[in-house]
């Protein structure tokens, strides 16, 4: 984690986002706030060009636009025969069946990391014919437009099973985060209530674990922005006096955090059973 932080911020690395139109900004200036480097696109050859450039790519289905049929596997399949990394994050997974069908399509060429709430995560390996309704305390349900109806702990069957199909890892957001590649499961704590009360904090989040992806294996990439995330939620909520302020002083802390702080951030880890 600590090479990870300091590696981004002497390199600069490009992590291109195909993402939610109502939160852009915020996914680009969280990106520049770690050190990385950000650029927004969403046409089919766009997405196939940044896959071909290397360092990560980030997949977001928060807005959907029809030509998004064509550019999210599109990019998938380069990214897959590029060797390069790439976040998705399944937003709103169950609303309409344009979600559903990409969410299947990308299965042949899944992402490094999946990142979502506790509903969503079950939802995709549902989809992907995982288990993903079968895990013990899951609504079943699905999400409710962007919030969840599950527990993070009710989704950790679910995301083990995400991990090891995709080689990759997966984080799960909620009160208690979890991060696990299949064969380990992190939780990390921190964060504020105020980050549920900005639009985008979950899909800068998934920008951001594009940027560290650049640089490190997906499970430490995971690790280190969702770290940070939480570290930056907790600086920001002391010094604001509302949302408003909130989204300025979380970038300002995600900016300043330094490497021990981010490296030091408290975390549990657990192996998983055997499969």
């Amino acid at each position: 984690m600590a090479r990870a932080v300091r590696e981004v911020r002497e390199t600069n690395p490009l992590a291109p986002s195909i993402t939610n139109t109502v939160t852009q900004s915020f996914v680009a200036n969280a990106q520049l706030a770690v050190g990385g480097s950000a650029a927004m696109v969403y046409l089919p050859d766009e997405g196939e060009c940044v896959a071909a450039l290397g360092g990560a790519v980030y997949i977001n289905l928060g807005t959907l636009m029809p030509v998004y049929e064509q550019t999210v596997p599109a990019t998938a399949r380069a990214c897959a025969a590029a060797a390069t990394p790439w976040v998705l994050d399944p937003v709103g997974v169950g609303i309409g069946s344009l979600r559903t069908r990409l969410i299947e399509a990308v299965r042949e060429n899944p992402p490094t990391i999946l990142r979502g709430n506790a509903s969503e995560i079950i939802a995709v390996a549902d989809l992907w014919g995982l288990g993903g309704n079968s895990v013990d305390g899951a609504s079943g349900d699905g999400p409710r437009g962007v919030d969840s109806t599950d527990s993070v702990d009710a989704a950790e069957r679910a995301a083990v099973a995400c991990a090891r199909f995709t080689g990759g890892a997966v984080a799960v957001s909620g009160a208690t985060d979890l991060v696990t590649d299949g064969v380990q499961v992190a939780r990390l704590s921190g964060g504020s209530s105020l980050m549920t009360c900005i639009t985008g904090s979950g899909c800068s989040l998934g920008g951001v674990c594009a940027v560290y992806a650049c640089v490190a294996d997906p499970f430490v990439a995971a690790l280190t922005a969702t770290a940070a995330y939480n570290l930056a939620g907790l600086r920001a909520a002391e010094t604001c006096d509302g949302p408003g302020s909130f989204q300025v002083a979380f970038l300002n802390a995600l900016y300043n955090l330094t490497t021990e702080e981010v490296t030091e951030a408290p975390l549990a880890l657990t192996s998983t059973s055997a499969a």
